[in-house]
């Protein structure tokens, strides 16, 4: 964002979010004021609640309702303003310390740890097993046609392949800065995202996507646990928004979940995947010998994202240590 928030909306934004985690309803100044002790009146938290409404990060569900945050909103709390986790995270941490890989193979430990996440966050958990990265690119070649992006690959090994990317409007100007980009990156050894200039956010956005999502000749195992309570959340209620991401975790589990080496947080539409559009992902990768990993969490936007993080992160490292 162009101008940072005032203390104060910070606040508002925080509170808002928490409220409707918790409850699921629009909340009005009234109630931030008396549940959260915000230092202000009623009028100059509504007055702060108006103000991030105009800059998109909360929204009206209905004319004569309250506020709830938008993907925007989630997006600004989880970058800026997410506190610290729980203390249960640390009963969750006893409790990883004291697991072995005497007891059980592999598979039976990705399913238990599967399991545990999802009774500690109620939210759906997914775990890869590791597998050895991809060969280190060598060429990227863009390609506009139409609406659509072709993405030409040629890995360090001679093995070409190519990608057929959806175009945002608007980022066909960017294209050939954004090669001569990669290009320069490549030569230095890897794709360095941290470094890419602001104005090819919107192509670079689309390619980093694409290009940290498995594909079918890498695919991967994954162990899926808590469908039943991701469906369950009243946000999927509607069968036509359900069916195409039940039909992604039938044929296709493992991308939901990003290859890249650090850790993320994907919120809405963020995510290259469009059945994920009213969903968050929360993920964290673990290393060991035989590749690298990944641990992730999938629930509504509307969740606690501190945990969720939190949870991740502890049980990919404890991975980490049991696979070394």
């Amino acid at each position: 964002m162009s101008k940072p928030l005032s203390l104060r909306q910070e606040q508002v934004l925080q509170a808002t979010v928490h409220h409707y985690v918790d409850t699921m309803e629009p909340v009005g100044s009234r109630t931030l004021v008396q549940r959260f002790g915000i230092p202000a009146s009623s009028a100059t938290v509504r007055s702060a609640m108006g103000a991030l409404e105009r800059r998109g990060l909360l929204h009206q569900p209905h004319t004569s309702a309250g506020r709830v945050p938008s993907p925007m909103g989630y997006r600004h709390y989880v970058d800026t303003l997410l506190p610290e986790p729980g203390i249960a995270v640390q009963h969750l941490e006893r409790e990883l310390t004291g697991l072995s890989l005497r007891w059980a193979g592999l598979d039976d430990l990705m399913m238990h740890l599967a399991r545990r996440l999802t009774d500690f966050t109620g939210l759906m958990s997914l775990i890869t097993q590791p597998q050895q990265e991809n060969q280190q690119l060598e060429t990227i070649r863009l390609v506009p046609s139409g609406d659509r992006l072709l993405v030409m690959l040629v890995e360090a090994n001679g093995r070409a392949s190519h990608l057929n990317l959806r175009l945002p409007h608007g980022a066909e100007t960017e294209l050939t800065a954004m090669e001569r980009w990669a290009s320069a990156q490549l030569e230095q050894g890897d794709l360095n995202w941290d470094a890419l200039p602001r104005q090819l956010q919107r192509s670079g956005a689309v390619l980093r996507n694409a290009l940290e999502q498995p594909t079918p000749a890498n695919s991967t195992q994954v162990v899926v646990h808590g469908l039943s309570r991701l469906v369950s959340e009243p946000e999927f209620e509607s069968t036509s928004s359900l069916r195409p991401l039940l039909e992604l975790i039938d044929d296709q589990p493992a991308t939901l979940i990003s290859r890249g080496e650090s850790a993320r947080v994907w919120i809405g539409e963020e995510h290259p995947q469009p059945a994920l559009e009213a969903c968050a992902v929360v993920q964290a990768p673990y290393r060991c010998n035989e590749g690298l990993g990944h641990v992730a969490l999938v629930g509504p936007m509307r969740m606690a994202y501190a945990t969720a993080r939190a949870a991740v992160q502890r049980v990919a490292r404890h991975l980490e240590l049991l696979l070394a």
